[in-house]
């Protein structure tokens, strides 16, 4: 096998519709029917699918096709970095082709790949392909030193591609965080350029969903890991000078001895048409089979919400409660009290100047809420210890320390990080959760806190890590003990995980049951991040687009309404600190209407369809949620005086309505599935069908 007169070496069609195709993959001449529409230079050998094809040559460099396209050329994907050495070049030395079941993914396919370097290095790539996961392809690599010398090893790459340019340039997700809270959805401009690194972008900004994607009008590509816990990897992206670049790098310091091994983290590939929804969509799918998923929300995480941090933290008790009734009035379910009701972060003692009687006091507060009809929300900020808490003063050992001894700033809160894998940490903050909930008679949290999104390795020596990263990985367990402690109190509890500013780090989310959009700077903000989160976390899952007021004119339910959102607002009444947040009698007027229209059509609950639009290139920009046989069409744009494409209809007629303003727009069906519409911001659209 290894005297070779072509220059591809071997095609595995892996995904989906070509399972059964994969065990006749040989050297040999492609069937005519199966040829895809590569380009003509290189000779092509095997079979394909109308999913992903993968393609070694006698480098092993890989291509990746889409539905027999083209998506990239043949790039060295898989490389070892030895400093500034980087071994791509590997020479092709055979191949094993084998069926394998999993327990949970379903059948599938294993194919192995092996071949050497000019400087020793074998390199062995094991790629599995599931029938359940059409289009995603995982990916183990291993690099052997069969030298006689040592190497010095720095790192690794992975899946690393260009994706081919084409008329209409390119957009990209990141899963990863940016203290300057950037969009995790963006064009890729001439000059773009983002390491996306899942560590920390600063002392409190970091983690997040190990995926990035590049796409152009007709599909891309997405990269990232699936391993059981955060890792601190980077999935960089930038524009080339021929198409854009996407890959997964890890960083290894480590002297690899003749005869030694090292094994990649198990990263993946996937092509798919559109934007990253669907990618996102076979990543929790991957990701729930081995034990991470969503849990199914309690039917009180998708009420509406009022939050009493319009107030701010000066805010007193009699001006909550004397809220209350026009909160009610307004059709909203949750009342929650914001930062300012504890003496500091850390002891979380209640403040006695708002609350005199203590613990009294605050049960008798969430009394007064529940006399509404409402359900209380309590503010918390866990994992920091101010620098006058008695916490931090007294159990300097539950502080996490980086590797010089140096503490970890909370920027917002001027306090100090504890580690979320030392169990001290875990067992003070769990009994607080369990207090809060079983004794003072909260029914939900609302966690706050950029830092409790990621962390940086721990060298504290009186937590006895096995290694410094123990406390990145186990963050996802700290958040368990806090879910688990907060719904034995209650089982009905709701856990908001706010972690303000950053891209939620995939690794939490099993373990919380609403997801806002993280202190959004703008509707767009949450807009595509209630697309990402609806994708991450699936049907039955609880996206809250965050206050109101933070969305573009303080006023745009229509954004969070749209890619089926709780609506939540924090204004303020009859006065308030500033005029930002009071309900005036106009804005009382908008306000009465969404919550409205939202507990009438409650879309949260619905299915959202992000695989019928992309969000980068459709324009208007739509979203898509299906209820109860009728398609909720969302459509934003500055101005619009067009036609727009009704995606997604069955079979027979659909009777149109805008939902907002009353007004009927005609019928359609699937093959007559466009209308006319003239909007600034935004349009609803209704299609029910007739019968």
């Amino acid at each position: 096998m290894t005297d070779l007169n072509r220059r591809t070496v071997l095609k595995l069609a892996l995904g989906g519709a070509g399972l059964a195709a994969i065990p006749a993959v040989a050297l040999g001449a492609t069937p005519a029917a199966a040829k895809p529409k590569h380009d003509h230079d290189h000779d092509t050998v095997g079979v394909g699918d109308d999913s992903i094809t993968v393609e070694f040559d006698e480098k092993l460099h890989t291509r990746v096709a889409l539905q027999g396209v083209d998506v990239t050329r043949f790039d060295a994907s898989e490389v070892l970095v030895l400093g500034a050495t980087t071994v791509g070049d590997f020479a092709y030395r055979g191949h094993d082709t084998r069926k394998t079941k999993h327990s949970r993914h379903g059948a599938g396919v294993q194919v192995t790949v092996w071949g050497d370097s000019a400087e020793g290095v074998r390199k062995t790539v094991e790629l599995t392909s599931f029938q359940r996961l059409a289009g995603m392809v995982v990916m183990s690599v291993t690099y052997a030193n069969r030298s006689q010398a040592d190497l010095a090893v720095t790192g690794w790459r992975s899946g690393a591609h260009e994706v081919l340019e084409k008329p209409g340039g390119f957009y990209t997700f990141s899963g990863t965080t940016y203290r300057n809270r950037r969009d995790w959805v963006r064009p890729v401009t001439a000059t773009f350029s983002q390491k996306n690194s899942l560590g920390m972008d600063s002392s409190d900004y970091g983690g997040g969903t190990p995926v990035a994607s590049v796409w152009r009008p007709d599909g891309g590509i997405s990269v990232g890991h699936v391993e059981p816990v955060a890792r601190i990897l980077r999935l960089p992206v930038s524009k080339s000078a021929g198409g854009a670049s996407i890959a997964v790098e890890g960083d290894v310091v480590r002297t690899l001895k003749p005869g030694e091994k090292l094994t990649t983290d198990t990263t993946f590939l996937t092509a798919h048409p559109g934007d990253h929804f669907v990618a996102l969509q076979r990543y929790r799918d991957y990701m729930s089979d081995i034990g991470q998923r969503a849990p199914k929300s309690p039917k009180s995480s998708f009420e509406s919400i009022w939050c009493a941090w319009g107030y701010e933290r000066n805010f007193t008790t009699e001006q909550v409660i004397a809220t209350l009734p026009k909160v009610r009035e307004v059709g909203l379910k949750w009342a929650g009290l914001d930062d300012g009701w504890q003496t500091n972060e850390g002891d979380w003692d209640i403040n006695l100047a708002k609350f005199p009687r203590g613990e009294a006091d605050m049960k008798a507060f969430t009394k007064a809420i529940r006399d509404q009809g409402m359900r209380p929300r309590l503010w918390w900020a866990p994992l920091a210890a101010d620098p006058e808490s008695n916490l931090f003063k007294n159990r300097p050992d539950m502080l996490l320390l980086d590797s010089k001894g140096a503490m970890q700033r909370v920027t917002w809160w001027n306090a100090w990080t504890l580690c979320p894998a030392y169990q001290p940490v875990i067992d003070y903050f769990a009994a607080q959760a369990k207090k809060y909930i079983g004794e003072w008679g909260y029914e939900g949290l609302k966690i706050d806190g950029q830092h409790l999104n990621g962390v940086t390795p721990c060298y504290n020596p009186a937590h006895g890590h096995k290694r410094p990263e123990e406390s990145t990985e186990g963050l996802a367990q700290f958040w368990k003990a806090v879910y688990d402690a907060a719904h034995k109190a209650n089982r009905n509890a709701v856990i908001e995980l706010c972690p303000c500013g950053t891209a939620f780090a995939f690794h939490n989310l099993p373990y919380i049951d609403q997801y806002p959009g993280s202190d959004p700077e703008s509707s767009y903000q949450v807009r595509h991040k209630g697309k990402t989160m609806h994708a991450l976390m699936g049907t039955g899952a609880s996206y809250a687009g965050d206050h109101v007021e933070l969305s573009d004119n303080g006023d745009d339910f229509a954004s969070t309404y749209g890619v089926g959102g709780v609506l939540s607002t924090k204004f303020t009444y009859p006065t308030g600190p500033d005029n930002d947040t009071l309900l005036t009698p106009e804005k009382e007027v908008v306000w009465r209407k969404w919550v409205k229209l939202y507990n009438k059509n409650m879309l949260p609950t619905g299915e959202y369809r992000g695989e019928l639009y992309d969000i980068g290139f459709d324009k208007p920009e739509t979203h898509v949620v299906s209820k109860d046989r009728a398609l909720h069409y969302a459509f934003y744009a500055a101005t619009f005086d067009g036609t727009v494409e009704l995606r997604g209809l069955g079979k027979g007629k659909y009777r149109l309505t805008d939902p907002f303003n009353g007004v009927s727009l005609g019928t359609v069906d699937a093959r007559h599935n466009t209308v006319k519409v003239k909007f600034e911001k935004f349009q609803l659209i209704v299609a029910e069908p007739t019968h």
